[in-house]
């Protein structure tokens, strides 16, 4: 459709809107084969003309809408093809409604309306579209492109808890109540999956800055009554003093608002921001009663008082990379509230907001509503299962299962920002391996180029004079590279030009001649991944410039995408688009998807046999299928920080993607730390915060460690002497030896839909206590995660869930479940517990993935449950797995019989050894097992592939 018939089409829209329709269509309905079309008796000018429902499966269900009398056929970037399965499913006409039943759901439409209620096969209700909400539209043009923007609200129990909807900064778990708004931003991935503790789940396919909670955007202060320090009317004091002291200039500001880069230019002119404070301070009178919902953005130093309380702890972000922290305050209509908000800019210009959303009913707050800015027709998949594992295979089954990524992807990885010559990066492998420290993958960052040839794809040969060597050495030292590729190209280079030449680039940074950090500054853009021919191209560069040299992994670096850092949401819509496919505002948030398709494909049909491996600093649903992990971004060296990282990663992985990891340490740096002596008080918690860091990155589906400087091997972090050195390298050691568990869960990522980083209420749903716990995670079926993240703690409180009894990892102590301890935190331990029932395997002493592949296995057996496991083996850089060439050993244990089972052997690989060893070691109340596993001993097993029978003794 060109930009002529759709400004017709727009017209047409504005025209039908402007009459109020009370009928409009004939009562009727219309049967298909996979559902039914709805034509609602009753609807206004903003509710839907038409809605389709499909069975998708026994457990899917997919929803469509639109205010015009068809349905756009438009092709899903998330949804993959379902194929020809067609499902079983009764319709029966009740009055005024339909219902649409299959094996497993019973879907209730209006016949006057279109709402949409879900219940299960017993006929308890799921989710129900509000009542008497009807969907709401209302016409939306942008460039040329039209569109509308449209909510949905569904009724939701006092009971309810949401999670999911990608990973965000805000340390948020259960979002029941809450607002988040979903846009893609440095440390910042939004998934439009949100899953219930109802066991459900509701997939939005929509790809336009979207909201959960309040459609409303936060307002400025000023809808408020202010007053200034003297109690005058009409804002807060704000005093901008310079570091010497000196107040700089001191006025009324009605708003806090200095988010990005026009916003800041409003600051007082020539305001010297180092070392520099501002306080707004004064009183709030709120115009009606309620909870308000306050969103802080701020970068340096930043803390906030209200009514005499620290509703904000002091909370630091670096100057170029602000976060988003969120919290509620109940405020009376006409009652004056001081307050205060006190902020140390770090680093010159830097950017800071204080908004706010006003009062809603508490039910209304707390149902699930989602709002979206732009999309051609309303379009929601609702997934059904018996927990949230079914949940989540069913998000699978729609946008694409996860692949297994290569095996040395789950060991650990080395970064900094950055290895600036081949040398180094070559010498601090072998560093390592000198140290015999486990490593597998080693990160060549960005900038290896020269400095005005970003995107060029080519190193700079005055520090990397031989690429081909560099990777020979890394190979030959057993260890693999990953290189950070952006999808950004300064317009002097030639694979600028190629992309350019053929209409692949976009081009408002280039015509505003947007200059980044680098040296004098260089003018370029980003490519447009949405072309199926850009793509092609932009791998074949890769290809050609790259790949050549064995390359293992690509980092895909500011796949937001960060065209300009701290622009506004609306001038990055400008920097990214027009796309191929429309409107950047409708397709704002899915780059990071289309831009993992032509790495993912382009490797593919040129290696089909070497798994492929990107890690994306973006995301979005159906991410999986493209074998792509995701980091957190670019988070702070702070313990709000790594607090946070629990959070995120939980609420990802419960997102349905299932690869995640983060900066071990955080990434941007507080200067105390970069300028820390030996033996000063900020050296010994740089030290700290890194131990901590490190004990929980062990526990997450991939262990990774980067940041800025100070350097992040643990040989710059401390020396061997100390104790951070030492339980840092302990760590790294215990989770090579749990290679064999920890490739196993990935296995079963693949065959079984798994979830390896595991929030509480998927594993104990029953258990009302773990709804709104966030600072605990199981890490697969066996190992409970609590990490520590304040400084100088040594112990910390537990929930152990009921259920079930626990050991202690460390002591092999029993506890019984359903309470809370205090569990003991040394500084080199991490608390971790382990469930009864669990059987671990574990390795030997290893330092890369690949050696070793075939020694002894100890099974560790956890009595006081029936428990099973099932070894998962394959080739391990390959997709034969794929074509069935793989092996599974199952192992069980009988608790009443105290009899462990080793069951036959399912399937056969390519050098698969046809006799393996294992030893089995019984840990109960009395046989305390720890984590010294070479001290256990216990009952040596040959195995051939038949079942063996081991009785405890």
């Amino acid at each position: 459709m060109n930009r002529t018939t759709q400004k017709l089409k727009y017209l047409g829209q504005l025209l039908a809107f402007s009459f109020l329709l009370v009928s409009c269509s004939q009562p009727t309905y219309l049967r298909q084969s996979d559902g039914v079309i709805i034509y609602p008796k009753e609807c206004s000018k903003a509710d839907a003309q038409i809605v389709q429902i499909q069975a998708v499966s026994e457990g899917i269900i997919r929803v469509v809408a639109s205010p015009e009398k068809q349905l756009n056929p438009r092709e899903s970037l998330v949804v993959i093809p379902q194929g020809e399965n067609k499902v079983k499913f009764t319709l029966e006409e009740k009055e005024d409604a339909l219902l649409l039943s299959t094996a497993d759901l019973k879907v209730k439409a209006s016949l006057l309306t279109g709402e949409v209620a879900f219940f299960d096969s017993a006929g308890n209700a799921l989710l129900k579209e509000q009542d008497g909400g009807h969907k709401k539209f209302s016409p939306i043009s942008v460039d040329g492109y039209t569109g509308y923007t449209f909510e949905q609200v569904f009724e939701s129990p006092d009971d309810e808890a949401f999670y999911g909807l990608g990973q965000h900064q805000s340390d948020e778990w259960n979002y029941k109540g809450k607002n988040e708004e979903l846009y893609q931003y440095n440390t910042k991935v939004s998934v439009p999956f949100v899953v219930s503790n109802k066991n459900y789940g509701l997939l939005w396919d929509n790809y336009s800055l979207s909201r959960f909670g309040n459609p409303s955007d936060y307002g400025q202060l000023s809808q408020f009554t202010l007053y200034n320090k003297q109690g005058e009317k009409g804002g807060l004091s704000a005093t901008y003093t310079t570091a010497d002291g000196t107040v700089f200039v001191q006025k009324d500001e009605a708003d806090i608002d200095y988010e990005h880069l026009d916003a800041v230019k409003q600051f007082p002119e020539a305001f010297p921001f180092e070392n520099s404070t501002i306080e707004w301070e004064g009183q709030i009178e709120a115009p009606v009663s309620g909870t308000y919902h306050f969103k802080l953005y701020y970068a340096g130093y930043t803390k906030v008082e209200m009514a005499g309380k620290e509703v904000v702890k002091e909370r630091w972000r670096t100057a170029w990379n602000p976060n988003t922290y969120k919290f509620t305050v109940e405020l009376e209509k006409g009652q004056r509230v001081p307050l205060k908000l006190s902020w140390k800019p770090d680093g010159g210009v830097s950017y800071i907001g204080l908004k706010a959303l006003a009062p809603r009913p508490d039910e209304e707050q707390g149902k699930l509503s989602l709002w979206s800015e732009m999309g051609q027709q309303l379009d929601y998949y609702f997934v059904h299962g018996q927990n949230m594992d079914e949940v989540i295979s069913g998000y699978r089954q729609l946008t694409g299962k996860a692949t297994i990524l290569p095996r040395w992807a789950y060991g650990f990885w080395q970064s900094r920002e950055r290895y600036k010559t081949q040398d180094e990066i070559v010498g601090t492998l072998a560093e390592f391996r000198k140290r015999h420290i486990p490593i597998d993958n080693i990160v060549q960052d960005w900038s290896y180029w020269e400095e005005d040839q970003w995107g060029s794809h080519q190193f700079d040969a005055s520090r990397f004079p031989d690429p081909q060597k560099m990777m020979d050495d890394i190979h030959g030292m057993n260890a693999h590279c990953m290189i950070s590729v952006w999808p950004k190209f300064y317009n002097n280079t030639n694979n600028y030009k190629a992309l350019d030449a053929k209409g692949f680039m976009y081009q408002q940074a280039v015509k505003d001649s947007v200059r980044d950090w680098i040296g004098q500054g260089y003018i370029g853009s980003f490519y447009d991944p949405y072309s199926q021919g850009a793509r092609e191209l932009f791998w074949s560069q890769m290809r050609d410039n790259l790949y050549q040299y064995g390359m293992d992994a690509w980092w895909m670096d500011a796949s937001e995408p960060d065209i300009l850092s701290n622009a506004s949401i609306d001038y990055r819509k400008k920097l990214c688009g027009p796309t191929a496919l429309g409107s950047s505002t409708e397709y704002f948030n899915t780059y990071s998807l289309a831009n993992a398709d032509a790495i993912y494909n382009g490797q593919r049909s040129v290696d089909p046999d070497k798994r492929v491996f990107l890690l994306t600093r973006s995301g979005f649903a159906g991410l999986q299928r493209y074998a792509t992990a995701t980091w957190s971004g670019d988070i702070g060296t702070r313990w709000e920080d790594m607090k946070a990282q629990i959070t995120a990663g939980m609420n990802f992985a419960l997102s349905g993607i299932p690869y995640w990891t983060m900066d071990i340490g955080g990434f941007c740096v507080e200067k105390r730390y970069e300028t820390a002596r030996e033996g000063s008080e900020d050296m010994e918690e740089w030290r700290e915060l890194n131990t901590r860091w490190y004990q929980f990155g062990t526990f997450v589906p991939l262990y990774r460690a980067h940041g800025q400087y100070p350097y992040r091997e643990v040989f710059h972090i401390a020396p061997e002497s100390h104790k951070a050195y030492q339980s840092i390298v302990a760590y790294n050691k215990l989770r090579y030896r749990l290679m064999p568990y920890i490739y196993s869960l990935a296995g079963y990522v693949y065959f079984n839909d798994y979830t390896m980083m595991r929030a509480l209420v998927m594993d104990f749903a029953n258990d009302k206590a773990v709804t709104n716990i966030d600072d605990q995670y199981m890490f697969g079926p066996s190992f409970m995660v609590c990490p520590v993240y304040e400084y100088g703690t040594r112990q910390r409180e537990v929930y152990l869930p009921e259920g079930t009894a626990w050991y202690n990892a460390h002591n092999g102590a029993f506890i019984e479940g359903g309470q809370r301890i205090v569990a003991e935190a040394p500084y080199e331990q991490i608390p971790l517990f382990i469930k009864a029932g669990s059987i671990v395997p574990v390795g030997p002493q290893i330092e890369y993935t690949g050696q070793k592949p075939h020694a002894p296995i100890k099974l560790l057996v956890y009595t006081g449950a029936d428990g099973a496991f099932t070894i998962y083996e394959d080739e391990g850089l390959n997709y034969n797995y794929e074509k069935g060439h793989y092996a599974m050993i199952p192992v069980s244990w009988s608790d009443k019989e105290q009899v462990l089972t080793i069951g036959e052997r399912i399937g056969a690989y390519n050098g698969m050894p046809d006799e393996r060893e294992f030893e089995v070691i019984f840990a109960d109340k009395k046989n305390k097992v720890d984590l010294d596993f070479d001290r256990l001993k216990g009952q040596k097993v040959k195995y051939f592939g038949k079942p063996v029978q081991i009785s405890a003794e």
